[in-house]
């Protein structure tokens, strides 16, 4: 389902970077939850359905992180429910980190108490986003943004994902995305994959496309001790990807990714 007109104006439009080098970065923020060790992943849980004052003190850490970025893809983002104090938690960070842009996709509603949502922050006006409910149980979802022109060899697609618990239903969820980004020349998918590097299903989407995974072994989870790389940034072999690298950043369950490429000429972003 197509939105044309959803990335919202946090700020006045600033003058985008000038240089063909992007720097993205996807981060799973916990809703802002600092988690520290596996005992307080349990101790803590009410956390993720009970308003905290610390909630807003951690975002403000993470807008301030960003600030560097030109595009950053969230996961596990509040969309304004009872536990954010009804804060949209994307729009919070696009204004703590000065995004001009931003976008935030609920997948699933807990009542009033929560709205679990993917989110977009970025330096650049995406020409239009694309909003996707991925196969299997409720609440998952992917939203693709296009910068440039018409769709095709003269626009960058940037996927943000998140994807389910279960391998059955990554396996569906990445097929699905696969689809998606057929015929797409210049694309990055990045988010929270909930598996490996090796995985059948990672194998399927990089079988299924053109995308590769350039890193190698980036542990980002848990935040406390990271043994497992599960949050990945995949490109098209047309974006040049340099200083792949995990920031050591620890504000939630993960730690954040980042990415720069380095675009071809064909591709005009849409400078305000």
């Amino acid at each position: 389902m197509k939105y044309p007109k959803v990335v919202a104006e946090s700020l006045p439009s600033q003058t985008p970077p000038h240089s063909r080098r992007l720097r993205l970065a996807s981060f799973n923020i916990q809703t802002g939850i600092n988690t520290t060790s596996y005992r307080e992943m349990l101790t803590g849980s009410w956390r993720h359905v009970w308003p905290i004052r610390q909630r807003l003190a951690n975002l403000n850490r993470i807008g301030q992180f960003l600030k560097p970025f030109d595009i950053v893809g969230l996961q596990e983002v509040d969309g304004g429910g009872l536990r954010s104090h009804r804060i949209v938690q994307t729009q919070h960070l696009a204004q703590e980190g000065g995004f001009p842009f931003w976008y935030n996709q609920v997948n699933r509603r807990v009542g009033t108490i929560a709205m679990h949502s993917n989110g977009l922050l970025s330096r650049i006006k995406p020409h239009e986003v694309e909003d996707h409910k991925l196969p299997g149980l409720p609440g998952r979802g992917a939203f693709i943004a296009r910068y440039g022109g018409r769709p095709g060899h003269d626009s960058l697609h940037v996927c943000v994902v998140h994807l389910a618990l279960s391998r059955r239903a990554r396996m569906q969820q990445l097929g699905y995305i696969a689809e998606l980004l057929q015929g797409l020349p210049h694309a990055v998918v990045m988010g929270d994959f909930n598996c490996g590097p090796d995985s059948p299903e990672l194998n399927l989407l990089i079988r299924s496309t053109e995308l590769s995974d350039p890193a190698e072994s980036l542990h980002t989870w848990p935040s406390w001790q990271p043994n497992r790389m599960i949050d990945h940034i995949l490109v098209t072999p047309s974006l040049q990807a340099d200083r792949l690298r995990v920031l050591h950043f620890a504000c939630s369950d993960h730690l954040p990714i980042a990415m720069d490429i380095v675009l071809p000429g064909t591709i005009h972003l849409q400078h305000h």
